[in-house]
């Protein structure tokens, strides 16, 4: 195959709204010996494109500065050293940046089989918030059986995993939303409840439930302490996002008397070895949940837009109406 020498990518003019997002065009990147080339055909959206593109998460060293954490598309090079993949095959894959062109260099094991029943399309949405997920939630962590998983955001593309994932692991999932549509859309995928906000307190009801064993929490601002006052003796809360905010005062001594863990991370920073391992446990672990019978596990696609419309699909991400992935295809 004679592959293009030049792209099309989205690249930033400067930091600030959808609207600083423009067509360019770059060289296609050669794959290191242990990477492969990827021809993207879609790429998802995320939360960290957009703080990215407001000038708040800086890719990190080494990495492209394009936007774009995840792709689906074909293997078209391949690095010297790398033998987990071959020219033509089909995958998914978590990327440090440079998802949105129309191709993508790629650490092979951070590469994915696309799930049976998944098309090449919709295969762009699972790498970031599967990644995020099962690492946060369930990689080298003891699951309590039937323990009840709170997830804030259920509707977004983070929550929509959760859900699932938490459902096909056999935990009780609640979940919060902004509407009874929302909630609908939530119990669809598995939840056991799903709690409109703007109409219920969600402390309440995890406390006459027994209280939550694991949370996981995109919100911050108040939600930190009523997601203590939520929690179970011994319980982890785990921190994706701040959307109200990362500064709160709060009073400690429940985690003491509850024995809780409070934690969070950012996966784009953490080691590629650390990467590659929770590739290599979701495809042995969660990968079969796709094609169960029935199937536990689907992609969750909104929408998409074509690549050159990246500022719709990032005004689209910041209204919050979306359900699941909002993907560009290329």
């Amino acid at each position: 195959m004679t592959l293009s020498t030049q792209m099309t990518v989205i690249e930033m003019r400067e930091a600030g709204g959808p609207d600083v997002l423009v067509t360019g065009k770059r060289d296609v990147p050669q794959p290191r010996a242990d990477e492969v080339l990827i021809k993207v055909t879609a790429a998802g959206v995320n939360g960290p494109d957009l703080v990215q593109r407001r000038g708040h998460y800086p890719p990190p060293k080494g990495a492209s500065d394009l936007l774009g954490l995840e792709v689906s598309g074909k293997v078209v090079a391949i690095g010297a050293a790398q033998t987990q993949w071959a020219i033509g095959d089909h995958v998914c894959a978590l990327t440090n940046g440079g998802g949105y062109a129309e191709y993508v260099a790629v650490t092979a094991s951070h590469c994915l089989p696309i799930p049976a029943g998944v098309s090449d399309i919709d295969a762009a949405g699972l790498p970031e918030t599967y990644f995020t997920v099962w690492s946060n939630v369930f990689f080298q962590q003891q699951m309590k059986q039937d323990g009840v998983f709170l997830v804030h955001g259920g509707a977004g593309g983070i929550g929509s995993t959760a859900i699932q994932l938490g459902t096909a692991m056999g935990l009780q999932v609640f979940t919060t939303a902004d509407s009874d549509e929302a909630c609908a859309y939530c119990e669809a995928l598995g939840a056991k409840r799903a709690i409109n906000f703007k109409q219920d307190d969600f402390v309440p009801i995890l406390r006459e439930a027994g209280g939550a064993d694991i949370i996981l929490d995109i919100i911050g601002g108040d939600y930190v302490a009523r997601n203590i006052k939520a929690a179970h003796a011994d319980a982890r809360i785990i921190q994706l996002a701040f959307n109200l905010g990362s500064k709160m005062e709060i009073d400690l001594m429940p985690v003491m008397l509850k024995r809780l863990t409070l934690t969070g991370s950012t996966l784009r920073s953490r080691p590629e070895a650390f990467k590659s391992a929770v590739a290599a446990d979701l495809q042995k672990t969660a990968w079969p949940f796709f094609i169960a019978a029935p199937a536990q596990l689907r992609a969750t696609t909104f929408t998409s837009f074509d690549l050159a419309d990246a500022a719709k699909a990032h005004e689209l991400m910041e209204s919050g109406t979306q359900r699941g992935k909002i993907l560009l295809t290329i």
